[in-house]
């Protein structure tokens, strides 16, 4: 049989939530591409497709049956498998017989100089028919979803319950059996505008099928046909669709067939801040909003249906009215939040419980108004912001007792800045209280005033050590208070917000709030090194390099940046790697000499190599130190550079260990002075591949 063929596998299930499915498509290709490599199956490409109904599985060409493979195993030596004579021992015999091979087909293979001996399995390839319905077992099992459920049999999991499964090879069904799901050839077509029960021939007419009954499989044909007809709507309503990428995406994995629409709002809601508006439209109703050409938002919005009705005037009207009650609400709250000013919700908040061990929410409000004002008391430049920090960090969580947040979560931080200025508190502690809260999700905007930044990351920092000392520590999936999303936070706001603020202290001061003991210090900062040490290396600086930088600054990220920077910047050129080599050596060479006087004796440097290097050791080390003092990283890298021809020289010329005590003592405290400095800059050997 030599054939080949493609073969489709299609999970159909109750709707399975839009925020799966990117993941699920790109795991079920590396899974099931994985699963053939590992089955010896040979095969063109592994394709996935889906809606929120199904995910297909498409594998092109997929040969017949498997390849056919010789392993080879490495046994005992061959003088502990066959005696002087030639005749096999024991353990030539055992060995043979746990790889079925006769005595006779071992071989001999020499490994590092030693004679070994050698056995070699041929694997005749199965029919891939016979195998695939386990792979495609295994590959269900084995996609896990964020959220998983059981409906009837509790150890069949999957994302919803599981109503049909396709299992075509070529045009013939490949039968299995998924709890109590058997394979076939019957799929369904749209819920409302297909056929409920639809025969599948084979692989290559399975899209014509499903289009036919309104169901577009490919992601990647939904989003033109959706982005296509969003266009056309805008050249209808002359404005421009706010199209956030995540949004798209959502809609995309909300609908089989989408069916974009038109509709509209009254004019008086653009009264309420856009952010009101657009929050209602993206999050609550997952629309788009429009803008016109000056970007100013326009009562009207894009929605995205999945059903071709009759009427569509019926889908947009039954939709505006949903969005006008929102708004509605939201214009009530909005009117009804003013009557009090945010300061005198202030003691609300105590009212709010933060977490049952760590207080309330007023609790942590003060404990982050407090610590964000003896950081600026630390840090140069900061002091004029204290005004600033105080009544931001006093209002900083006052807009969570308002209506408007109660009900849109969402506008957290955002309504705060917005009674803020009409209660006419200053607009640099409007927009404080505002960005306080950025970043909220990755690749979102950065705080662009100081006091914002400022108050956000130490509240994200006093997150960090609560949670920690009550043991709300992130493990595996579990992160329910978002700690590694703070942690990244901390470092993405002092790098975007050029903040060199040493965090060392800053936890100190939260840890006395909360009365934490060392050991939850120890573990907070074991706890954000992993994650800068993650991020350094997203940032695209190698292991060693972000170990290094790690190890000798974790608690000021904004500089740990810098010096790989700079440390990058040369880390190809000759003399660097030399250096490396040196720091190296120098460090070896100490930590084995035991005990020595640490005074140079100038008057016993014998050699001029020697001499040289302790002359250079001496003239740099001060400037090093005053260059490292000022954190002039590619100042500190130049100065190296110069050591570098005299430390190899030296280690090429001189005889550290020399025979006479007096001489090695002083070129051990030679190099004793070398390690500072290079202790001083950072463990240079963990750059050594």
């Amino acid at each position: 049989m030599t054939d080949k063929r493609d073969f489709l596998l299609e999970i159909g299930t109750e709707e399975i939530p839009a925020r799966f499915m990117t993941w699920a498509l790109e795991e079920s290709r590396r899974l099931f591409g994985e699963a053939l490599a590992e089955a010896h199956i040979g095969h063109e490409e592994v394709l996935t497709y889906g809606t929120p109904r199904r995910l297909a599985i498409l594998a092109r060409s997929l040969s017949a049956k498997q390849e056919e493979r010789v392993e080879q195993y490495r046994g005992p030596l061959w003088s502990q498998a066959f005696d002087a004579t030639g005749n096999p021992t024991k353990a030539a015999m055992g060995f043979a017989r746990s790889k079925g091979v006769p005595i006779d087909d071992l071989k001999s293979t020499f490994v590092n100089g030693q004679e070994y001996v050698l056995a070699e399995v041929r694997h005749e390839g199965k029919e891939t028919v016979s195998i695939l319905p386990d792979l495609c077992l295994g590959v269900m099992r084995r996609l896990v979803f964020p959220k998983n459920m059981f409906w009837e049999d509790p150890a069949i999991r999957y994302a919803r319950p599981i109503r049909w499964i396709v299992s075509l090879w070529g045009d013939s069904v490949l039968p299995f059996r998924f709890g109590n799901i058997e394979s076939g050839r019957m799929t369904r077509g749209h819920r409302f505008m297909g056929d409920r029960n639809l025969e599948i021939p084979s692989p290559k007419e399975y899209m014509d099928i499903l289009f036919a009954n309104f169901v577009i499989v490919d992601p990647a044909k939904r989003r033109e046909k959706m982005l296509s007809a969003i266009s056309a709507i805008e050249k209808e309503v002359g404005g421009k669709a706010e199209l956030d990428p995540d949004l798209v995406d959502e809609n995309l994995f909300l609908v089989e067939y989408p069916v974009p629409f038109a509709g509209s709002f009254d004019r008086v809601f653009l009264e309420i801040p856009e952010e009101v508006l657009t929050t209602s439209m993206k999050h609550h109703q997952k629309y788009f909003p429009v803008r016109d050409r000056g970007g100013r938002l326009m009562p009207n919005f894009i929605g995205i249906s999945n059903n071709q009705a009759t009427s569509m005037n019926i889908v947009r009207e039954g939709n505006e009215r949903v969005l006008r009650a929102r708004l509605s609400d939201a214009n009530f709250f909005w009117r009804e939040d003013q009557k009090k000013p945010l300061a005198a919700r202030v003691d609300e908040l105590k009212a709010i419980v933060y977490q049952e061990r760590l207080g309330s929410v007023y609790e942590k409000a003060m404990r982050v108004r407090q610590a964000s004002l003896k950081l600026a008391d630390r840090v140069p430049g900061l002091a004029p912001l204290k005004p600033i920090l105080d009544r931001a960090g006093l209002l900083s969580k006052a807009d969570q007792v308002t209506g408007m947040v109660y009900e849109f979560p969402e506008l957290k931080g955002i309504m705060g800045r917005e009674y803020a200025l009409r209660n006419g508190e200053e607009a640099e502690v409007a927009t404080a209280i505002y960005e306080q809260v950025l970043p909220r999700f990755s690749g979102d905007t950065l705080p662009t005033s100081p006091a914002g930044a400022i108050l956000g990351l130490v509240d994200r920092a006093d997150s960090l050590l609560g949670c920690f000392k009550v043991g709300l520590i992130p493990t595996g999936s579990q992160d329910p208070y978002a700690l590694r999303r703070a942690s990244r936070n901390i470092n993405e706001i002092l790098w975007g917000c050029d903040l060199d603020i040493d965090l060392a202290p800053l936890f100190e001061d939260l840890g006395q709030a909360l009365d934490a003991s060392g050991e939850t210090l120890a573990q907070v900062q074991d706890f954000f090194t992993q994650r800068l040490q993650v991020q350094l290396r997203e940032r695209g600086f190698p292991y060693g390099l972000a170990a290094l930088g790690v190890q000798l600054m974790w608690n000021r990220p904004y500089q740990v940046q810098k010096i790989l920077t700079s440390y990058a910047s040369v880390q190809g050129e000759a003399w660097f790697k030399a250096l490396v080599t040196a720091a190296i050596r120098v460090k070896n060479i100490l930590s084995k000499a035991g005990d020595f006087p640490l005074e140079v004796l100038p008057q016993n440097l014998l050699q001029k190599e020697e001499q040289s290097l302790y002359e250079t050791v001496t003239s740099l080390r001060p400037a090093v130190f005053e260059a490292l003092e000022r954190n002039a990283w590619p100042e500190v890298t130049q100065l190296l550079s110069k050591l570098e021809p005299d430390i190899t020289l030296f280690f090429d010329k001189v005889l550290v260990m020399d025979e006479n005590p007096a001489v090695k003592d002083n070129r051990l405290a030679l190099l004793e002075r070398c390690n500072e400095l290079f202790k001083s800059v950072g463990d240079l050997g963990i750059l050594k591949e």
